[in-house]
């Protein structure tokens, strides 16, 4: 049941995440290159500088995305006392 309760918590966490995640990423990007960085959708790109954008965003985009949904689940747990998930992954 607190897994269904939880949704709306964590569906505002990942869109607040990718918002910040976005902002994180154009602002490392500008220590990176003076210009905007590659996106994958435009024909004339280069791929050296498209790899290492990719790699840097999706780097940002998980570790914003995982301390948001952890600290939804921590939040979500003051408040109703119920962890929505397992506590801890299990043991091979």
């Amino acid at each position: 049941m607190s897994k269904v309760l939880f949704a709306p918590f964590s569906i505002a966490g990942g869109l607040l995440a990718g918002l910040i995640g976005r902002q994180l990423f154009r602002g490392v990007w500008s220590l990176v290159d003076d210009e905007e960085a590659p996106d994958p959708k435009f024909r004339d790109i280069d791929v050296r500088k498209l790899v290492p954008a990719l790699l840097i965003e999706g780097a940002i985009f998980r570790v914003v995305r995982g301390l948001f949904d952890h600290g939804a689940r921590r939040s979500f747990n003051a408040l109703t006392g119920s962890w929505p998930g397992e506590r801890r992954p299990e043991q091979r």
